[in-house]
């Protein structure tokens, strides 16, 4: 596919400009262990995967008579399946987005962009392609478009208060990934995984929050405002409103979970100060048990 030149002149400009995000985007992928072959799993191909017992069902051409006549089981030589797949990329650029509950800890939005980097890394590497949601950057394979996606991430520019998940662009029967706070109104988020169900894409949704947001250290005389100032409160007794904060919150994740259920995606909290390498490896492996 050609590119256009000013296209890719923006795109390796962009590029050049982020080597702290890519570099710690290939750092932390690295540190995610997945074994020569990525994301292996059986079907139509010429690799050789594994033997395995043969199954009721199993017919006659698929069993290995060499193996088994070594022992007293039949067994069936199983071959990778070698279709590449689609997976998209959907990371939540709201204001909210941009909120930390403490100047030594990076906001939502930095961890979400260096979690969705990252496994676009290991997918790109194991031979998926790779992209984000929208009709500007579809998935494709190769080093190059990890670039693309580097330089969509960090083109922000202006938001709303809380992010809508983006579901056009996905590739039917493929995967997909959101990653947001899911603060805002949930019926948003039923309303998208309609659309990717009516596609058969199945995914993950991988709720992001701040610690502050999942504790409430909150006392006394306070002003709460949202990120882009269209919301705001202030209160004498904040900590009364801790345990109808904390109900609140967890009937949207009961939600969120339910939600990700109903249409066979899978769901995940993570917390900014909590390990991103753990985040990762749930997400991958959730896609890949998600085939």
């Amino acid at each position: 596919m050609t590119i256009a030149p000013d296209l890719r002149s923006r795109a390796e400009t962009l590029g050049q400009s982020l080597p702290p995000l890519l570099a710690a985007a290939e750092m932390l992928a690295s540190t995610v262990m997945l074994g020569e072959h990525g994301r292996r799993r059986a079907g139509s191909g010429d690799e050789f995967w594994q033997y395995r017992p043969a199954h009721a069902g199993d017919s006659a051409r698929m069993i290995d008579w060499r193996r088994s006549a070594r022992s007293d089981a039949t067994f069936v030589r199983e071959r990778e399946w070698q279709a590449a797949q689609s997976v998209s990329l959907w990371v939540d650029a709201a204001r909210s987005m941009s909120f930390t509950g403490d100047k030594a800890r990076a906001p939502k939005s930095d961890r979400a962009r260096l979690l969705a980097l990252a496994l676009a890394v290991l997918l790109l590497r194991g031979g998926e392609r790779v992209g984000l949601t929208g009709a500007d950057t579809p998935p494709r394979p190769g080093r190059q478009q990890l670039i693309r996606i580097a330089a969509a991430l960090s083109d922000t520019g202006e938001a709303p208060d809380f992010g809508v998940p983006e579901a056009g662009g996905l590739v039917s029967h493929g995967r997909a990934v959101f990653m947001s706070d899911f603060l805002g109104d949930p019926a948003e988020v039923e309303t998208a995984l309609a659309y990717a169900s009516d596609r058969g894409v199945r995914g993950v949704l991988l709720q992001v929050l701040d610690p502050a947001e999942e504790d409430f250290p909150f006392d006394g005389r306070t002003i709460f405002e949202s990120m882009g100032g269209s919301l705001r409160h202030e209160t004498l007794r904040a900590g009364e409103l801790r345990d109808r904060y904390l109900v609140r919150l967890a009937e949207r994740k009961a939600r969120l979970e339910a939600l990700a259920r109903s249409t066979g995606w899978l769901y995940h909290c993570h917390h900014t100060g909590q390990s991103a390498q753990s985040a990762l490896l749930w997400a991958y492996r959730a896609l890949e048990g998600g085939r």
